[in-house]
């Protein structure tokens, strides 16, 4: 056994390394000072430098990433394989080569969790603004609810259009506009300003994306927003708004969305606004309809037919993608969160709800 263990020293040597960060990570993350330091001295800015550094490639460095594991991957199997097949130890051979990939794997996942895992158990936008989610009233939420769909129909005429009389902005320009987006927010929330909002990066295999339920990524390794380009544009400005909320560090979805729906409400620009109040209005529209289908109804029958077709859009094209693939991507996603604390997991895109009637009532 010792001869065993001296033949892999360096392996053992990295994987005692890397047990020992992420046990030093599980073990200092309840202490919230600890975290807010890490966060704010570390993980933020190592990944805003990476954000500015990839800002300079028109690409994205997250997708680039992705391919580059996923080949990786491949040729190791593949290497793999011939390895054992010619070794004549074959049981070390294979030992050693897996014990590689476990070392590597878990090098990336401490380095996940010191760059964004932190960001789950520092201050959130809720403790460093005050607003808390609280219970609300079927009266509030109808009456929020309805503000919200009466401000997506007055807004709907003032975007492009195409012929079916679905939204037509192109993507282009509401990604132009990110870097000044959440400037409109920075007096009432002055800790979500940041020196530089690089503009969030297009990915290539959007289609895969929209296989996995995604319509956009922030990437801590690269500091990048990246964004799924082929889903229907009318919640486009809205994603770009909520990815833009991760980069300052908030990891809470039901935050972002809140914050996303916020910053582009308040944008200058019609498409972001329409896009705000739409996106909204479908959150707590999806919270009505359980707790009053008769008021759910009737808001839904006065919005605008434009506001009409971009939610048929949207409802169609979704609805192709249910499925296997979906429900894992969404299964793995939620346990994700779960392991860093979020206790509602998925449910926590619902909860913006909360939010919403809080401030908007």
């Amino acid at each position: 056994m010792r001869n065993f263990l001296r033949y892999f020293k360096r392996l053992h040597l990295w994987l005692l390394i890397d047990l020992a960060l992420l046990g030093l990570f599980f073990l200092l993350r309840p202490m919230r000072g600890v975290m807010n330091a890490l966060a704010e001295r570390f993980s933020m800015p190592v990944e805003r430098a990476l954000g500015r550094a990839w800002a300079l490639v028109p690409f994205s460095g997250a997708e680039l990433c992705y391919a580059v594991a996923v080949i990786f991957l491949l040729v190791w199997f593949l290497s793999t394989i011939v390895v054992v097949a010619r070794a004549e130890y074959k049981r070390e051979a294979a030992y050693r080569r897996f014990l590689f990939l476990l070392d590597l794997l878990l090098s990336l996942y401490a380095a996940f969790c010191l760059l964004w895992g932190v960001n789950f158990y520092a201050d959130d936008f809720c403790d460093r603004s005050g607003l808390h989610p609280q219970p609300v009233s079927t009266e509030d939420l109808i009456a929020v609810t309805r503000r919200f769909a009466e401000e997506a129909s007055a807004r709907a005429d003032a975007v492009a259009r195409n012929d079916d009389g679905t939204y037509a902005v192109p993507r282009a320009e509401s990604m132009a506009l990110a870097s000044t987006l959440y400037e409109s927010l920075y007096e009432e929330f002055p800790f979500l300003t940041i020196p530089v909002d690089p503009t969030p990066k297009p990915i290539f295999f959007s289609r895969v994306m929209s296989a996995m339920n995604v319509t956009g990524l922030y990437f801590p390794f690269t500091g990048e927003s990246n964004l799924n380009m082929d889903f229907p544009a009318a919640t486009f400005p809205f994603t770009v708004a909520h990815e833009l909320a991760h980069r300052r560090g908030i990891a809470s979805e039901q935050q972002c969305n809140f914050l996303g729906a916020l910053a582009a409400i308040r944008s200058d620009d019609p498409a972001y606004q329409y896009s705000g109040w739409l996106t909204g209005y479908i959150h707590l529209s999806n919270a009505l309809y359980l707790a009053s289908p008769e008021d759910w109804y009737e808001i839904r029958a006065n919005l605008n037919p434009g506001v009409e077709a971009d939610l048929r859009a949207a409802n169609d094209y979704w609805a192709r993608y249910e499925g296997k693939v979906a429900d894992a991507s969404g299964k793995a996603y939620d346990a994700m969160l779960k392991s860093y604390g979020d206790e509602l997991g998925m449910r926590s895109y619902g909860a913006v709800v909360d939010l919403l009637v809080l401030y908007f009532k």
